[in-house]
């Protein structure tokens, strides 16, 4: 894949040639250093930076590819963030949680979606083997059909962690390196990606790690879409097909394999009853 660092500024890269790597400054402990200073405001962060970069360094992607996005006038710690990791919504009461998702409005927009992309979910059913009317309640939780997938910057939302939350560590560790990863392998400024305020992304809301190593190109076009509905509804499949989903069964059973899957997907107990729910709604108003 071609990486076109559109972002860099300050340090001068040889000659990009199409399809050959570029050759650019390697990481030193000098770089390594010029990017903490710019980047971490605590030690904390220091440390989870210091193995992020390690990370980028044992898979080849050069430092400058973070110099520029670490300038961006965007980057903040949000202690929003924080209040949101504090107190998510899956804490509330089953009733108050049902009532931001199992609605009027989300039902019947679960069918209107359902209609307009019935050959495509239909594809995916051949495919995955998984109950298309599933896969429309996780489109209507995650991100409302779409509509609301891009809250906070991604970048933003893991920078806070990993300033603010040290229970997070190992996690958000992780993540931000599988997203910068991700990023540079697709050709993506770090600071343009819109998420949720935990670090996920697309419509279907996968966190970095899980879109890396879930999401498919069920299009052909060469890449995998978080913002594409036919990569989307197969990437949503196949994550819950390699986690359990029985192919071709609409057994949601408490313990069931399918429901293990769709509790995967967020371990929340109020999480898998109101995706079940929202299911059972759409697929009895898409009948009547």
């Amino acid at each position: 894949m071609i990486n076109f660092f559109s972002l860099i500024t300050g340090l001068a890269l040889t000659t990009f040639v199409v399809g050959q790597e570029v050759t650019a400054v390697g990481w030193t402990p000098e770089t390594k250093q010029k990017l903490l200073d710019q980047i971490a405001e605590n030690e904390l962060a220091r440390e989870i930076y210091g193995r992020v970069f390690n990370q980028l360094e044992n898979q080849n992607i050069p430092p400058q590819f973070l110099e520029g996005s670490f300038n961006h006038p965007d980057i903040d710690i949000d202690d929003g963030i924080i209040r949101r990791f504090h107190r998510p919504a899956e804490k509330l009461s089953y009733e108050r949680y049902r009532k931001i998702f199992v609605t009027d409005q989300r039902i019947k927009e679960g069918v209107k979606f359902y209609s307009q992309n019935k050959a495509l979910i239909d594809t995916v059913y051949a495919e995955f083997g998984v109950d298309p009317f599933l896969l429309v309640s996780l489109a209507g939780v995650e991100s409302k059909y779409g509509t609301h997938a891009k809250t906070h910057l991604v970048f933003v939302a893991l920078h806070t962690v990993i300033h603010k939350l040290p229970r997070r560590e190992k996690w958000v560790e992780k993540e931000m390196a599988e997203f910068l990863s991700y990023c540079y392998e697709n050709n993506v400024p770090p600071l343009s990606l819109g998420g949720s305020y935990a670090g996920a992304f697309g419509y279907g809301q996968f966190i970095p790690s899980s879109f890396r190593g879930y999401a498919v190109d069920f299009d052909g076009d060469g890449v995998r879409e978080p913002f594409d509905w036919p990569d989307v509804l197969a990437s949503m499949a196949n994550y819950l097909v390699k986690n359990g989903y029985a192919k071709g069964s609409d057994n949601f059973s408490k313990d069931s394999p399918n429901w293990k899957s769709v509790y995967s997907y967020n371990p929340a107990l109020n999480y898998v009853k109101v995706v079940l729910e929202l299911r059972e709604a759409i697929s009895a108003a898409e009948e009547d």
